[in-house]
């Protein structure tokens, strides 16, 4: 019981993590229509969590060294409900400002998990990974499912402010852990430059990074893609709840390879979504079967990029600035990615460069894969 309460406590805050940002793209006609806001707005809004990741990554492991990892999650949790509200109920500037606080907030448990993980669950770290990525998923997909019967029953703005909810039930569920947390580590300045000189850091941030990409691509832009395919626009939707839906299944299976094979587990988890977009330029009319082995291969590419992360230090302090060196550069490239296939799709008048753009991108992340996963014990000491 003393073991399971603990982890249950960290997979309920993967329950927030993902909703207050899967739940607008359904919904972003209606947002458009109800304030006033063009297409090219309307991207910029649904980019800015993840500049906001890029951005606050880097010095959380401060806040942390300050607060404790664990006081540090509540008041994230605390800070998501306030900027749900903030972006539904508080017009035109506040949709601006609470989209940024969400993004601040998410960003605390996007670097501290994986350290908290990597501090309590050491000896089964890729299987503690993928069960807590499982319920990261599930909600992600969860959010964007309703999003629209929400919207459709009452409004866009209860849709996606009705995520702050969560955020505080779950830190109530939370705030014992946080009154009860080890001690804290001193703040080391000098770590970050240690970090920052490490080789095998930059392939860990790129493979972070490139996975990133992919995933925010097809999350923007697959029913988009589908629909341009002939396909229809509710058929679309429902392909998107599948890629999502399917990471499940990579997350909880590529802790089989890792725990044995990083450098395999990489790879692997790396190839699904080379094959499952090439297939979707190929022979567009399978789009459901590649819906699903690309969610297989995001789910997989997720829990991989967060255990190299876990794998990664030796320290609390290291694991943590880590995570926010391969985060915040990892999520500065997911954000560029959607924009950059719109861009392409644009000037091409439709998306084979873009789907070839993401192709490259799942090479690339192959090598960073097999260069990032190498053995355990060759790992960051800042």
């Amino acid at each position: 019981m003393k073991r399971l309460l603990p982890a249950a406590a960290v997979f309920l805050v993967a329950l927030c993590l993902r909703p207050a940002i899967t739940a607008v793209g359904p919904v972003l006609p209606q947002v458009g229509v109800g304030v006033g806001l063009g297409e090219s707005a309307l991207g910029l809004l649904g980019a800015l969590p993840l500049l906001a990741f890029a951005v606050v990554s880097p010095q959380i492991h401060r806040a942390s060294g300050r607060l404790g990892m664990e006081r540090a999650v509540l008041v994230a949790l605390l800070v998501l409900a306030v900027g749900a509200v903030v972006r539904s109920w508080t017009g035109v500037v506040g949709l601006w400002v609470g989209t940024v606080i969400i993004g601040c907030a998410i960003s605390v448990g996007n670097v501290l998990v994986p350290a908290i993980v990597k501090r309590d669950y050491a000896a089964n770290m890729s299987r503690a990974t993928g069960s807590y990525t499982a319920f990261l998923t599930v909600a992600a997909a969860t959010a964007s499912a309703v999003a629209v019967p929400i919207a459709d029953a009452v409004d866009w703005r209860l849709a996606l402010g009705v995520w702050g909810l969560p955020a505080l039930v779950v830190a109530a569920a939370w705030a014992p852990r946080a009154r009860s947390v080890p001690e804290r580590e001193p703040i080391r300045t000098t770590g970050d430059v240690a970090v920052w000189r490490q080789p095998r850091a930059w392939w860990i941030t790129a493979f972070m990074g490139l996975q990133s990409t992919s995933f925010y691509v097809l999350v923007t832009w697959l029913p988009t893609i589908e629909v341009a395919n002939g396909v229809p626009e509710r058929t679309a939707g429902v392909h998107l709840f599948v890629f999502q839906g399917m990471g499940i299944v990579g997350g909880l299976a590529i802790p089989l390879l890792l725990n044995g094979w990083p450098r395999l587990g990489a790879v692997m988890a790396s190839l699904p979504m080379v094959l499952a977009v090439t297939g979707l330029l190929l022979t567009p009319h399978l789009a459901v079967l590649w819906a699903a082995i690309a969610g297989i291969g995001q789910g997989a590419a997720l829990v991989t990029a967060l255990t190299l992360i876990s794998l990664g230090g030796t320290t609390d302090a290291a694991t943590t600035r880590l995570s926010g060196m391969a985060q915040s550069f990892g999520y500065l490239l997911a954000a560029a990615g959607p924009v950059a296939a719109g861009v392409l799709a644009e000037r091409t008048g439709g998306w084979r460069s873009a789907l070839v753009m993401v192709i490259a991108l799942g090479l690339v992340q192959v090598v960073a894969g097999a260069a990032a996963g190498r053995s355990r014990e060759q790992v960051l000491r800042s």
